[in-house]
């Protein structure tokens, strides 16, 4: 189903956006089937700015209300930041694919996860050519489970981070050559952004555990190349 939901944002009050939701229970063997208008209720009575805290909330509500062994809550949004060009400070939303997952079965278990779209340089091409080095998009993408409050924000500039460049929305031509030069300056391999993310995953004292993914469209080739790692760092 689709919702109009509002999103808590770290600078301005609220964000509208909309909402692709899909719930889903585990039912005892004597039901043969669910009420579905029950999730509706639910989803209803948590219509408000949505928070990793409401998730789990509305996670349990489910279970409980529809008498279930075990509730799945997943929604799916369009998150926009303000982004300002490297250079001339233009400013520019760029748009991120997020991820809110909860599972309620007794213990409640919250999933953030992000999609970003940046930019990588192949250091094999840099190498071996005269003339520059093939470049390309990439969509980088991280599900984490984490301790207190990790704002979308926070994560988002952390898979950034571990590209050879960020990607904007507004480029005026300096700003062009500032991130053209930076990506040749910082070539790395669809390995190399992973392997950086999980590095920097692994020194934040919030994250607890995490699986991520870079999926490079090579330029060049006919085809793409990905990478991904997933690890507990603790319970």
């Amino acid at each position: 189903m689709l919702l109009i939901w509002k999103v808590l944002k770290r600078i301005a009050f609220t964000q509208t956006t909309v909402a692709k939701i899909n719930m889903y229970v585990s039912l005892p063997h004597h039901k043969k089937g669910t009420h579905m208008s029950r999730f509706l209720e639910v989803l209803n009575e948590y219509a408000r700015p949505l928070t990793p805290a409401c998730i789990g909330t509305v996670a349990r509500e489910i279970k409980e209300r529809l008498e279930a062994e075990e509730a799945h809550l997943e929604i799916t949004f369009t998150y926009f930041i303000e982004k300002h060009a490297p250079v001339t400070a233009a400013r520019g939303l760029m748009d991120y694919q997020v991820t809110f997952r909860a599972t309620a079965n007794g213990v409640t278990d919250f999933v953030m996860g992000v999609r970003a779209p940046a930019a990588s340089l192949c250091p094999c091409s840099k190498e071996i050519s005269r003339y520059g080095a093939h470049n390309q998009r990439c969509e980088i993408e991280a599900a984490v489970r984490f301790d207190g409050d990790l704002w979308i924000e926070d994560l988002v500039t952390i898979l950034e981070s571990a590209a050879s460049s960020p990607v904007y929305a507004v480029l005026k031509r300096p700003d062009e050559k500032y991130v053209t030069e930076a990506a040749f300056d910082n070539p790395k391999f669809v390995e190399d952004i992973v392997r950086d993310l999980a590095v920097s995953l692994e020194k934040h004292p919030q994250i607890r555990s995490y699986s991520i993914s870079s999926e490079n469209f090579e330029s060049i080739h006919s085809h793409n190349a990905y990478a991904q790692i997933s690890r507990v760092i603790r319970a």
